[in-house]
């Protein structure tokens, strides 16, 4: 069952906020909620000792202190910092962090400058309406970075403690 959770709440999350985003510009509180709660119910049972389990949560607050600093500065949206930190829980203080951290960057790097230039081209004006364009189409919103937040986590997921610990638990 612990393992049934692992590989399946960590990405659905992650999808469903990168599509949530791409479709409404909003990434709902409770996607954050959901990885946030099942992280703290299950890594106790991985096995993960208190010591750890403590610094992934203190890894979690720290990204949130950060992003909230950059939200309240208006260099990004509420709801993506919240998914940042809810990930960040289960990444940990460590290389999977970094890691996921650059993923996101860079595949939000890449989708910023895409959708810049698609605002720019008459593709934008015949796919206005369409459901999954219409906000890439509108220059008076911002970039929907939850989809780089998700892309980038189920990069940096199959690297991830408690995966390593799964993937572990099924070759045993």
């Amino acid at each position: 069952m612990l393992v049934a959770l692992i590989f399946v709440v960590f990405p659905f999350c992650m999808l469903f906020a990168a599509v949530s985003d791409m479709l409404s510009m909003t990434i709902a509180n409770r996607v954050s909620v959901v990885l946030t709660v099942t992280f703290m119910a299950v890594a106790p049972f991985t096995g993960m000792d208190w010591a750890a389990y403590g610094l992934h949560l203190a890894t979690g607050m720290l990204v949130l202190c950060a992003t909230f600093g950059l939200f309240a500065m208006g260099g990004m949206g509420g709801g993506d910092a919240k998914l940042l930190a809810a990930t960040s829980v289960w990444m940990g203080f460590n290389m999977n962090l970094l890691q996921y951290l650059v993923f996101a960057s860079l595949i939000g790097g890449a989708l910023t400058i895409a959708i810049l230039a698609y605002r720019k081209s008459p593709l934008a004006l015949l796919t206005s309406h369409n459901a999954f364009l219409r906000h890439f189409a509108d220059e008076k919103v911002g970039v929907p970075y939850g989809i780089a937040l998700g892309l980038g986590g189920l990069l940096a997921f199959p690297e991830s403690p408690l995966v390593l610990w799964a993937l572990a638990k099924l070759s045993a």
